[in-house]
């Protein structure tokens, strides 16, 4: 006969199971919802149109299944010319997990459209005439996307940003913030505990844009904090920013400074 001590055990056990299960199907039913959302942009259409400091550009929602091949050899082009030096060797590799990623059934786009006839200064003018990675492709030109999906880490759900990538003369005027700003509002919408994303260390302007300006901190799952000598071997970095308790109890390292 078993002991009341053992009979608690086992109670306690099956109790804890079950609400290991529950808190999983919770979270696998979040991300199920945040994808059955057909369009992202729906739900904060003033965001979608940003005409500030000389760009005049709208947005619109893509799907990594249903990419035209214009589109998928633009965000390949744009993708070798943003981060070919930033991979150095490793980009003949990272290259081909890349264009698997952009057309995968999770991929969700914020495709960024210039807007026909728009006014530009002279400085856009010439960076323009310099880019390799011109639209070709049909409608409006477009200058850059991020591809986001919804996952799961560390028993979180979190808005991972795969890639946010625009061309050299629509950086500096805003248009970065604006979206990563737009990602987080997906992202709370969606009952997201946080956002989060990789940076390559050797891209400094990327890494100064997501932590100084956006105050995002290396997350407690970035290789450099999970084990420090060993992460001095990685060549990247992993940031997030979260959105409640639990999420920066997992998330974050305490020891952070933002």
């Amino acid at each position: 006969m078993e002991s009341p001590g053992t009979l608690r055990s086992s109670k306690d056990k099956k109790i804890r199971r079950k609400e290991v299960l529950a808190k999983q199907r919770a979270i696998d039913e979040i991300i199920k919802t945040a994808y059955a959302d057909k369009d992202h942009l729906s739900s904060f259409l003033p965001f979608c149109n940003y005409e500030r400091n000389g760009l005049s550009v709208y947005l619109e929602s893509g799907f990594g299944e249903t990419l035209s091949s214009s589109l998928k050899q633009y965000i390949q082009n744009l993708l070798k010319v943003n981060m070919e030096v930033a991979y150095g060797p490793d980009w003949q590799t990272e290259e081909k997990v890349k264009c698997k990623e952009m057309v995968a059934p999770e991929a969700r786009y914020i495709i960024v459209r210039e807007v026909p006839h728009a006014k530009v200064d002279e400085v856009s003018s010439a960076q323009r005439e310099m880019t390799s990675t011109r639209w070709m492709g049909d409608g409006d030109t477009i200058v850059g996307f991020v591809h986001y999906r919804f996952i799961v880490e560390e028993d979180i759900p979190v808005l991972y940003v795969y890639e946010l990538q625009l061309e050299s003369h629509v950086r500096r005027r805003g248009l970065g913030k604006h979206l990563m700003q737009l990602i987080e509002l997906i992202a709370r919408k969606n009952r997201m505990g946080a956002v989060m994303l990789t940076v390559q260390k050797a891209n400094v302007s990327a890494m100064n844009f997501y932590r100084i300006k956006l105050r995002y901190v290396i997350s407690s799952i970035s290789p450099s904090r999970v084990d420090p000598l060993r992460g001095l071997d990685k060549n990247y970095e992993i940031l997030c920013k979260t959105s409640d308790g639990e999420a920066k109890a997992k998330l974050e390292d305490a020891n952070n400074e933002r």
